[in-house]
């Protein structure tokens, strides 16, 4: 489904979370999860400007512009208040639309997100980046295998196709520094987990990091640090996210919470 230039899919019942991926994601990107997720409400996934099959408008892109995006969707579908759940540039999203629209979310569930002072600047698109969209569909799915050996076999070619759907002339707009992830998290007074990986492992954020955004956060919130995760810690720890997605939701943040 298409609401302006975002693409956008229901999955399961009555919609009672929306999923926000990553930068070079796609909303497909969280199929491997759906079937834990849906055990508890319905979903919404979206595909962020320039990424998966939306569009990408002339204007700045940044947090504040993919925080409206996901407004403008749940407006339109006349959802809300959710659980949102955001990954990366997504988790930023997430808590700047609790900031900004309280009465779309109830929840927020961060996936490894930068550093809480970061806004995700950038000057280009990634060498990284520019290899993989030089390779193939096979030869993406191969690259992501031989570098991320752990991951659930599912992940492999959603994470492939996306990286081809990306569209570089993200890099040709103008980037809106939007607010951090400490600015957002003072804003927000609804229930907030915060889950991350290891830096040595690829993760963004250190415990140091998470502390200060505990120290932020306006409203009840948890941090938990997933052994033996990084960046991507539902593909890296499917079964340890999941398992924490749902005490969260049945518990909330209560500090008594097995980490």
């Amino acid at each position: 489904m298409r609401t302006a230039h975002i693409s956008w899919s229901r999955h399961g019942g009555e919609p009672g979370m929306l999923l926000l991926h990553g930068f070079s994601d796609s909303g497909a990107c969280w199929d491997p999860v759906l079937p834990g997720l849906l055990a508890h409400a319905g979903a919404v996934t979206l595909d962020a400007r320039g990424h998966g099959s939306s569009g990408l408008p002339d204007g700045p892109t940044g947090t504040a512009a993919n925080a409206a995006d996901a407004a403008l969707v749940l407006d339109a579908l006349g959802a809300g208040p959710l659980v949102v759940i955001g990954h990366s540039m997504g988790a930023l999203a997430a808590a700047a639309l609790a900031a900004a629209r309280p009465d779309l979310v109830r929840a927020l569930v961060l996936e490894d997100p930068p550093g809480p002072h970061h806004t995700l600047a950038a000057d280009g698109m990634p060498s990284w980046l520019a290899e993989l969209q030089a390779l193939d569909l096979p030869e993406r799915i191969a690259k992501g295998r031989a570098d991320n050996p752990g991951w659930p076999d599912a992940e492999f070619e959603p994470w492939a196709v996306s990286k081809g759907e990306f569209d570089p002339r993200f890099y040709d707009l103008p980037y809106e520094t939007g607010p951090s992830l400490v600015d957002s998290l003072a804003e927000t007074a609804c229930p907030t987990l915060l889950l991350y990986g290891e830096v040595a492992r690829g993760g963004l954020l250190a415990p140091s990091d998470a502390d200060d955004c505990a120290d932020a956060a306006g409203g009840p919130f948890r941090a938990e640090r997933v052994a033996h995760a990084g960046h991507c810690v539902r593909r890296d720890a499917p079964e340890a996210f999941l398992a924490a997605v749902a005490r969260f939701l049945k518990h909330g943040p209560t500090p008594d919470l097995a980490g």
